[in-house]
């Protein structure tokens, strides 16, 4: 049975130990480097050249004390649910009004994704923006990640965070509330309001699971749709095909040996490093380095979080747990709650409407000329304008 102390929320501060970062510094000071083949760039992977001059700025240059701080700012909890530890920042606005929204992050992400969304999201009368858009912001860590990790158990798939995650609103006295996310925060996203449309009032997505061409368009098919969603297919199974061909080696390392990964990863702080990295060159919209695209000093607080609590393990098994559920394989459940999606040109995939319409019910779909994975680094002020649009409509 359940008791009041169960549920209990208590603040929370980041607080690492100095130690921590010593040993960091040390193990970066005692790098072993492999060899690499000239010429190859980013084709093998992170380039040496590049790893070794980050690995020497995030030993020498940047500052987690500050970082720290700065995370400190945002008011910060913890709660026990389902048997793990939710660690989340509740960031509410100062208009009474507001919209509960809750925003959730993927891998290799963390709630420092959204530091350049919280000030327009949640006060948009300091930032030039109708007050009647603001949002009350709850920003969990999945569990198994970061502040929320590791998980003590098997079982962590995403059905399983979403039914958290409404304990937790629930917890936190929002009856009816909005939703965002990309990555696995899409997915969960999609999974709150597919099975709580009665609390979820939309589905806000910068990635829509399942609605790509997984398998080569066939003549009828593509007859069937419009020049523009035509084009649209075929690029969609391209992005697929050479997704497969070179960059589903993590996703399947990670569905099938988190553990074994794991030892590298949380022993080594460059391993650990190439391997978050390497994705904000590869998912973003850069060109030579993921600094092309985003913060160096927020990509490495991102790395920090995964480092500082040893969750390299533990957050890759969520792809195992999925890979291994009873559901792996079946077409996805259909979802009648409102649904948005703000389509960035250089994410992994290609989405299409014709079948994002078979399971969801659209109501905003905005394609976008810049922007990636990591939508919330790269576009900001697209991504909370997508937002305010959606849920305006929403409202009214």
């Amino acid at each position: 049975m359940t008791t009041l102390a169960d549920e209990s929320i208590h603040p929370f501060r980041i607080d690492i130990p100095q130690s921590d970062l010593d040993d960091l510094h040390e193990r970066l000071d005692r790098t072993r480097w492999p060899d690499e083949l000239p010429g190859v760039g980013w084709a093998y992977g992170i380039p040496r050249g590049y790893l070794k001059e980050l690995a020497h700025y995030w030993r020498h240059v940047y500052d987690w004390r500050a970082a720290e701080a700065a995370l400190n700012r945002w008011p910060q909890f913890t709660t026990t649910i389902d048997g793990a530890n939710i660690h989340f920042a509740h960031l509410r606005s100062p208009e009474p009004d507001a919209t509960p929204l809750l925003m959730t992050h993927g891998w290799p992400g963390s709630i420092v994704e959204f530091a350049e969304v919280i000030g327009p999201l949640t006060d948009p009368r300091a930032h030039g923006g109708d007050p009647a858009d603001a949002f009350h912001l709850v920003l969990p860590s999945i569990p198994g990640f970061g502040l929320s990790g590791p998980t003590r158990e098997t079982g962590w798939e995403f059905q399983r965070v979403a039914a958290a995650f409404a304990e937790l609103m629930k917890r936190l006295g929002y009856p009816r509330y909005g939703v965002q996310g990309g990555d696995w925060g899409a997915l969960i996203s999609r999974e709150l309001g597919r099975t709580r449309p009665d609390r979820v009032m939309g589905v806000h997505l910068n990635l829509l699971p399942n609605s790509f061409q997984a398998q080569e368009p066939g003549a009828d098919e593509l007859e069937a749709l419009s020049p523009v969603e035509r084009e649209r297919t075929l690029a969609s199974w391209e992005r697929i095909r050479a997704w497969s061909r070179d960059r589903q080696g993590y996703a399947d390392i990670q569905a099938t040996r988190p553990q074994t990964l794991a030892y590298g990863l949380t022993d080594s702080p460059v391993g650990q490093l190439a391997w978050i990295a390497e994705k904000f060159k590869e998912w973003t919209d850069s060109e030579d380095r993921p600094e092309d695209a985003v913060d160096r000093d927020q990509m490495l607080t991102n790395v920090m979080l995964y480092w500082l609590t040893g969750t390299a393990g533990s957050s890759a098994r969520i792809y195992y747990e999925r890979a291994h559920a009873a559901y792996w394989g079946t077409p996805p459940e259909p979802s009648t709650t409102p649904t948005a999606l703000a389509d960035f040109p250089r994410d992994n995939f290609i989405p299409l409407r014709h079948i994002a319409d078979r399971t969801n019910n659209i109501r905003q779909w905005t394609q976008y000329d810049r922007g990636g994975h990591f939508a919330a680094m790269e576009q900001p002020g697209s991504l909370v304008s997508d937002v305010q649009a959606f849920f305006r409509k929403l409202r009214h």
